[in-house]
């Protein structure tokens, strides 16, 4: 008798952890979209190889001063109320750099460091994250910078594309990130409250902007920068896609990695 009840009570309790497993996979997520600044997903400096082949031990330097003059340019641009997009000002901040650091820009270089831009390498947790997120009912978009054509080119080329409900460039409201008309393309895309959906950031004046902004915020600091100095702070940083996702889905998402 004895025997029975203890088989009987064994049986209970695993039935009753797989009930709370199937719960934890089944709970619904804690917001219903998140929004991707692209260099979450993508890693900037895929182009770094392709600089050093052109300007061999000046790739890192030149990536470097490009990297920062084409969101300088962007603000610039912004503040003055001389818009093109990004596209047109990554080209601007190349030819300023080459200029700048004393090396020759001929038209061939120029197109394969453009190029490079088109065909960013994805992080190696980028996909994996993007599935979870969809497969939970999370709606995924990007808010990025990037101009439609550099948005469609790389979610192609990495095989991206079907991961995404949309890929919403700034350029559609002709603004840059971090104003606040460019981080409002979200909610009037997905017709959502600032409080149903996450901005998942690359840098931490993105991150500033979009917590600014009124968005919950991930700053997902891929490369353990310091946080900017602003006045305001993100409501979670990690330094990969999981910090991401366990604030969205919950702490279940810790369990199904």
């Amino acid at each position: 008798m004895l025997m029975l009840l203890t088989v009987a009570a064994s049986l209970v309790l695993a039935a009753t952890s797989a009930a709370h497993s199937r719960a934890a996979m089944t709970a619904a997520p804690r917001f219903r979209a998140v929004a991707f600044d692209y260099f979450v997903l993508f890693n900037p400096d895929s182009i770094v190889s392709t600089a050093e082949e052109l300007y061999p031990s000046r790739g890192r330097e030149l990536t470097t001063l490009w990297r920062t003059r084409q969101f300088e340019y962007s603000w610039l641009r912004s503040i003055t109320g001389r818009y093109t997009n990004f596209f047109n000002v990554t080209e601007d901040a190349l030819v300023f750099a080459c200029h700048a650091l004393g090396l020759e820009l001929t038209p061939p270089a120029k197109e394969r460091l453009l190029d490079a831009h088109l065909h960013l390498t994805p992080w190696p947790d980028a996909a994996a994250g993007l599935r979870r997120l969809r497969t939970a009912g999370v709606r995924v978009i990007t808010i990025a910078n990037f101009s439609p054509n550099m948005l469609q080119a790389n979610a192609e080329h990495a095989g991206l594309t079907g991961l995404f409900d949309q890929l919403i460039s700034t350029d559609a409201n002709r603004s840059f990130k971090p104003e606040p008309q460019a981080y409002r393309l979200g909610m009037d895309a997905l017709h959502l409250q600032k409080n149903e959906m996450v901005f998942a950031a690359f840098g931490g004046w993105d991150a500033a902007g979009a917590k600014t902004f009124g968005y919950p915020t991930v700053w997902v600091n891929r490369f353990n920068q310091p946080t900017e100095e602003l006045g305001i702070r993100p409501d979670r940083v990690s330094p990969d896609m999981q910090g991401l996702l366990e604030f969205v889905l919950g702490d279940g998402a810790s369990k199904q990695r």
